[in-house]
């Protein structure tokens, strides 16, 4: 396994960059050419960037771009297939896993998570934690919570949309935002709220895409993420991939198909192609410290200030359209996963 650093600044991608100050794809760095990055995180304190891909997962130094670590089953990681990177705020690094649990990372001890200990699935795709420590863990089989300081897990299942949670995000007032596969769902601590398309969540289907509950992504009993999206467009805007909670208070949501969905508090509102958006299969959501959102889609990296969109394809550097993970470092600069690799987009 490797993690090779490679010149992106092609010459379409320079000319079309425009002024000097114009973000750009500045570097790429390739992991394999069948290998899928799903996920993607900063450890400021650190100064790294973790890399969960589909064979393991990778630790590079932000300033050199240099690999320092990378970790699979022989160093005590639960599966190869990661999908999603948390940390916590005593610093462990949680890596969820396609059908292998949890297993949890900090200064060389490594410690797993299966059902038999109060994980609700084996297959694992996103976590969120609150302001008093509380952990959460979006499964297959609903999510779990693990208790800040007891360590107890609880399982919530029933009171979900549905139960396949791909994005958690937790907002300002603490409330807790699930990403399901069958809408979005809120805790506030005390009562739960739901909502789908009917009320407004994923634009209508204008291309008159096919409806699908498969996403494209393969299937066996139920949905399997491990392969790739490669096949034809579909559309299910009660998908939701990721979740974000944004610092003006709203709530994004990429979806399936019906492109990115913000709620306001009262009201969803969509943006798709028609608006500039580079795909309405949305993958990943990031908002930047200028307050501009980021979108990973089908069709590249979409960056979205409130008036107008800039999109960043293959064309731009990326080593793939896909765009499955992204990940801000502190100097402001955006990590973009796909298949074969990471772009790194700046100044």
């Amino acid at each position: 396994m490797s993690f090779l650093s490679r010149a992106a600044l092609m010459a379409l991608a320079l000319a079309s960059a425009g002024p000097a100050l114009a973000q750009r794809v500045k570097d790429a760095f390739e992991v394999g050419p069948t290998v899928y990055v799903r996920a993607l995180t900063v450890e400021t304190k650190r100064m790294a960037l973790w890399v969960g891909t589909s064979t393991g997962v990778h630790e590079v130094d932000l300033a050199s771009g240099k690999l320092r670590n990378t970790f699979t089953r022989k160093e005590g990681l639960a599966n190869e297939y990661v999908f999603a990177i948390g940390l916590d705020r005593d610093g462990n690094k949680w890596f969820g896993t396609n059908a292998g649990g949890v297993s949890r990372y900090k200064d060389g001890k490594w410690k797993t998570f299966f059902p038999m200990h109060g994980l609700a699935d084996y297959w694992i795709y996103s976590f969120g934690q609150q302001k008093n420590g509380d952990f959460w863990i979006g499964t297959w089989a609903g999510v779990n919570k693990i208790d800040g300081k007891t360590g107890k897990f609880s399982t919530y299942v029933k009171e979900l949309v549905n139960e396949w949670v791909y994005g958690i995000a937790v907002d300002a007032q603490d409330r807790v935002w699930f990403g399901t596969e069958g809408g979005v769902s809120m805790f506030d601590g005390k009562k739960w709220v739901s909502w789908t398309h009917k009320d407004g969540l994923g634009a209508a289907n204008d291309e008159n895409l096919p409806f699908s509950t498969n996403t494209g992504l393969g299937t066996r009993s139920r949905h399997d993420l491990s392969v790739g999206a490669d096949g034809p467009a579909t559309y299910n805007p009660n998908y939701c991939f990721s979740i974000l909670s944004a610092a003006d208070g709203s709530v994004w949501v990429g979806t399936w198909g019906g492109g990115v969905a913000r709620w306001d508090g009262k009201t969803w509102t969509n943006l798709t192609t028609k608006n500039g958006l580079a795909g309405n299969i949305v993958y990943s959501l990031l908002q930047d410290k200028q307050g501009v959102f980021w979108f990973g889609t089908n069709r590249g990296v979409s960056r979205w200030d409130g008036k107008s969109f800039k999109n960043f394809g293959i064309a731009e550097g990326l080593l793939g359209n896909n765009v499955y993970a992204l990940a801000m470092s502190p100097d402001g600069d955006v990590w973009a996963g796909t298949k074969k690799g990471v772009a790194r987009i700046g100044r």
